[in-house]
């Protein structure tokens, strides 16, 4: 009953989100063709380095819809703020239970644990922008505990090691959790970002997301590559 009413509130803008994402993908072009390996960069890559990476109009129509209108004219985007720009989107398609937030006003926190492997690129994306009465903020986190009031944490992938630990300690918690680490939906994460066939594509865990009284979109489960 609850994902029927949420999904009555669906607006234009997600319309698009979905219409768009089903387009057929047209090629992003990069300055540094460098062949990545699925969810993860290969060994000696410096975050930010430009990718042969496809992308539809949907990552055009996000670029614009986070305020990155500087990408039409300028050089193209790269793995990270094409990712930062999912992280954004992501929020439009998830509800968290009213104790998430401190209050009505209260922060829509973005984190990133470990590396901060977006530079200052995903805090560009969500400068400014709020949602249902919530301004976005980024926070650099340096351990679980610092974390386990945000929104959507992106774990990265410096923290693999320790992944299961994290993953534990965040149980109990209405945290989104994303990442780009190998079997990090096994692991019981939440969303994963992988590579196939140079196109940015994501995996979604929804029993974990509704284990932490967490409500994603139907429209945002189709749009993943694989979901449980």
């Amino acid at each position: 009953m609850h994902r029927h009413k949420h999904q009555s509130c669906v607006t234009g803008e997600q319309k698009t989100f979905g219409r768009l994402f089903r387009r057929a993908p047209a090629r992003v072009p990069t300055r540094e063709p460098v062949k990545p390996i699925a969810g993860r960069l290969p060994q000696g890559a410096v975050p930010g380095t430009k990718w042969p990476l496809k992308a539809g109009v949907l990552v055009l129509s996000l670029m614009f819809a986070a305020g990155l209108t500087g990408f039409a004219q300028g050089p193209p985007p790269s793995e990270y703020q094409i990712k930062a720009a999912f992280l954004y989107n992501f929020a439009k398609f998830v509800q968290w239970p009213p104790q998430a937030f401190a209050g009505p006003g209260s922060p829509m926190v973005i984190g990133v644990l470990g590396d901060n492997v977006f530079g200052d690129d995903l805090e560009r994306t969500i400068r400014h922008k709020t949602i249902n009465s919530h301004p976005f903020q980024f926070q650099e986190f340096h351990s679980v505990k610092e974390a386990t009031h945000c929104q959507i944490l992106f774990i990265s992938p410096s923290e693999r090691k320790r992944l299961p630990k994290i993953l534990n300690d965040l149980r109990g918690t209405s945290v989104l959790t994303v990442s780009e680490t190998d079997h990090f939906i096994e692991a019981g994460g939440m969303i994963n970002f992988d590579i196939e066939d140079n196109e940015v594509h994501f995996q979604i865990n929804n029993a974990a997301a509704e284990k932490a009284g967490l409500i994603i979109s139907s429209k945002l489960l189709s749009l993943a590559t694989h979901s449980h």
